[in-house]
């Protein structure tokens, strides 16, 4: 699985870029954010491999906290990673947490690929997932694990919980994907 990739962005067209690391050019689907960095450009993304029958997509983010944001979509029965991508494509994570939060589907109905029924069940499904807001305290907020936990609204007590069941010799975004498996994500 690719987690991580950084080099030179070679080409790009609307929904993707031709990122060359190596001498090897892989498209990675992203943002229009990430998108409207110039070719030439070196940029570091954290990866999401989607593997089907017919293709190996790959979906990149400027921070962990974007990936886990990106793949909690994913969760919600219907979403698949492109129409994931569109609602990141909304806005910036905070706004598109707090139409979740307060329960407006207008702010996804804008997007392409996302009609009302789908924005209902992104906010229906999680909803109670990003209701909480609050601040860890005594945990090394340094730690991109934690701050990633925290950006998706996950209690004190459910992060002390997961920080003692995952592999801490892991890099930071397995980390993160074997936190959100024990949190049932």
């Amino acid at each position: 699985m690719i987690g991580y990739i950084k080099g030179k962005i070679i080409g790009k067209n609307e929904q993707s870029l031709l990122l060359e690391n190596n001498g090897i050019g892989y498209r990675v689907f992203s943002t229009p954010q990430v998108l409207t960095i110039d070719i030439g450009q070196e940029i570091e993304l954290h990866t999401h491999l989607q593997v089907r029958e017919d293709a190996f997509n790959l979906f990149g983010f400027q921070s962990p906290a974007e990936l886990a944001f990106f793949e909690l979509l994913t969760t919600v029965s219907g979403v698949g990673p492109k129409v994931a991508l569109s609602v990141l494509s909304a806005g910036d994570l905070e706004l598109i947490k707090g139409a979740i939060v307060s329960q407006d589907a207008a702010v996804f109905t804008k997007v392409g690929g996302v009609g009302k029924k789908t924005a209902e069940r992104i906010i229906m499904e999680l909803k109670e997932k990003l209701s909480g807001s609050f601040t860890v305290t005594g945990l090394g907020k340094s730690d991109d694990l934690l701050g990633a936990l925290e950006q998706l609204g996950y209690s004190v007590r459910e992060i002390k919980e997961v920080l003692n069941k995952i592999d801490h010799t892991l890099p930071t975004e397995e980390k993160l994907k074997q936190a959100l498996k024990y949190l049932g994500k």
